[in-house]
This record gives C-alpha cells, sequence and structure tokens, in this order.
C-alpha cells in the first residue's frame, strides 16, 4: 500500500493530459456496468462459421522464407481467441507445391474458425482465360479453406518489376470467379483502399465480404516502388499517396447502404488498413452500419515475427482493451 501511494504521488505530475489529448469520439460512461470478464460477448459468422473475436487476421506472409513460422503463430493464436484468418497470396502452391506445409493451418487453427486462401486478380484472369479452375478447387480442397480471397491490386501490379498486366476490368474478372465458384469469395484491396464507385459494385454482388485494406496500412505500391529504380520511384511516387483511409470507406458504406439497404447483396466487411489501435478498431465497428470485423495485418505480423508470446500477449491486450470499450464507450453524437 505504501508503495503504490508513494508511486502515485511520484508520478501525479507526469500523468496529466491537456484538452487537446483528449479523444473526441467516444463518451465515457463509467456509472452502467462493471468490469468486463474473461470473455469476449462478441459472435460474427464468416463463410458458415462463426468467430468470437472482433479481430480478423488479414492476408500476409504469402510465399515468404518465414511463412510457415508466422503462420503457425497466427493460426495458433486465432484458435486461442476464436478469430478467423486470411493466408497470404497462393499463388506459390501452383508454382512450387512444396510450399504446402508453410499454408496447411487447418490442423493448427481447428475445424471451427474460417480459414480462407487468396488469389490475386491477375492469376485468376489467367485463371478464366486458361479455364484452369479446377487448379484452385484443388488449392481450396487441399487446405480445407473455407473459401477464398481475391485481392485486387492494379498498381501495386504495374509498380512491381515481375508484376502481371492486368488486362481485363477487375470487376468483370470478379464477376466470373462469383458465377463460377460455389464457395464463399471476399475482395479486398492491397494498402490503398477502394473509391465509393467500386464500393458500390462490390456491394452489389453475392460477396461474403469486402476487406477494405485502406490506405494507412502497409502500402504495397509504395512497397514496389522501393524495390524499383530510383527514376521510376521519383516519377510515380505520388500514386502512393492515391487512396482511401478505412473512416472514408465506412463513410462510404454508411451511405451507400442508406441509399439501398434493400438491393445490396454483401452485406459484411472486413474494416482494415492502418487500425493499429483496438480503440481505433472500436471507433470504425461501431460506426460502421453493416456487420463487420476489423482486419490486421502488418501490426499482428511484427508479433508473430517475434515469437508466439509476444502475438499472444498483444491479443490479449487487444481483447481486453475491446471488452472495456463495450462496457463504458459509447460514439459522441456528431456536432
Amino acid at each position: 500500500m505504501k508503495d503504490r501511494k508513494k508511486d502515485h504521488i511520484s508520478l501525479a505530475f507526469d500523468s496529466q493530459l491537456s484538452k487537446d489529448q483528449l479523444d473526441q469520439r467516444f463518451q465515457y460512461d463509467p456509472l452502467f456496468t462493471p468490469h468486463p470478464g474473461n470473455s469476449m460477448n462478441f459472435n460474427f459468422d464468416l463463410a458458415g462459421k462463426t468467430v468470437h473475436s472482433p479481430f480478423w487476421v488479414s492476408s500476409m506472409t504469402g510465399g515468404t522464407e518465414k511463412a510457415g513460422f508466422i503462420n503457425k503463430n497466427l493460426a495458433k493464436a486465432c484458435k486461442k481467441y476464436k478469430m478467423g484468418m486470411g493466408l497470404g497470396s497462393c499463388r506459390i502452391l501452383l508454382e512450387q507445391p512444396e510450399y504446402f506445409p508453410d499454408f496447411d493451418m487447418r490442423t493448427v487453427l481447428g475445424e471451427d474458425l474460417p480459414l480462407l486462401a487468396n488469389i490475386g486478380i491477375a492469376q485468376l484472369e489467367k485463371t478464366i482465360a486458361n479455364n484452369t479452375w479446377d487448379d484452385w478447387n484443388g488449392i481450396i480442397t487441399k487446405l480445407r479453406a473455407d473459401g477464398l480471397i481475391i485481392h485486387v491490386n492494379p498498381l501495386q501490379e504495374w509498380m512491381q518489376p515481375e508484376g502481371d498486366q492486368i488486362k481485363a476490368p477487375p470487376i468483370d474478372t470478379i464477376k466470373k470467379a462469383v458465377d463460377k465458384l460455389d464457395f464463399p469469395i471476399i475482395v479486398k484491396e492491397v494498402g490503398q483502399g477502394m473509391g465509393r464507385q467500386s464500393l458500390e459494385s462490390l456491394l452489389e454482388l453475392p460477396l461474403e465480404a469486402i476487406d477494405f485494406a485502406a490506405n494507412g496500412g502497409t502500402n504495397f505500391t509504395l512497397v514496389e516502388l522501393l524495390r524499383s529504380d530510383e527514376i521510376k520511384a521519383e516519377v510515380f511516387s505520388k500514386l502512393a499517396g492515391i487512396g482511401h483511409s478505412a473512416e472514408e470507406m465506412v463513410d462510404y458504406i454508411n451511405d451507400i447502404t442508406l441509399a439501398s439497404k434493400s438491393t445490396i447483396k454483401c452485406k459484411k466487411v472486413i474494416i482494415s488498413g492502418g487500425i493499429k489501435h483496438f480503440l481505433d478498431g472500436f471507433y470504425l465497428h461501431q460506426k460502421c452500419q453493416l456487420p463487420s470485423l476489423i482486419g490486421q495485418a502488418s501490426t499482428l505480423l511484427k508479433k508473430a515475427l517475434l515469437s508466439y508470446d509476444d502475438l499472444d500477449h498483444f491479443l490479449h491486450l487487444q481483447h481486453q482493451g475491446w471488452m472495456l470499450s463495450q462496457n463504458y464507450l459509447t460514439l459522441k453524437p456528431k456536432q
């Protein structure tokens, strides 16, 4: 008791915030609930399975030499916290099937949580052109995955030294995949988000969800420019700043939903792109008019690269923070 009081006195003068430092998004009411317990009060159905965490492992680590180590740490954490998991690009499994163990996470994750494979829009174009749907059906079956994530990345492919040419409008390619494939499909960007027209077009399709991958997280256009020659990087560098934030995309989703609620067919979103803190995720989740998960990629990747224990500790604290937010915070009304 004496030590605690001594700490309070010594730290009191360093523990003051100015008005400008207050988070103006939330109303804090401490009177009406006790502390949360140890279990999340959260349920979300995705690809025919139920998750009990608001956090989603957004796709990453496709085809890297550390992919197996990272994916196993992530899958183990997903099982513990009842989270869903999107794998990184599975293209390498077509070209080098010996990498399959790096992606084979069903045994680690368990049968009850959603696991989705991942394909780029350019590879999907080739699948259509060559009528090789059985290749992807085979990968889904072998991985025991619950569906497929299609990542749309025209700027990344253009900047990538070994990038593929996209020959058809991605929305046409996505529509063909929806008609052809019999399992759930999620569509995502890769770090720059999508504008209103793109979101409207996707919401009209019977997709399982739209994953924002907004500008604010890892920007793969910039990643590829950093791998390019100096002149190319100089010429195209400002394109990395093009895109949409997660909050802007939530606003678009809300506007579209309000205007067209009876006609939209995709009714779930994964809010991702630079969301490193549970408060930011909670704010956008509460603000969004469609049911949502909070996707994280690089934030979890950093912890998973260190060790499972680091990842576990981080996710434990994130879930505690979310539960505290549920108990004590509401969004302030618009001024």
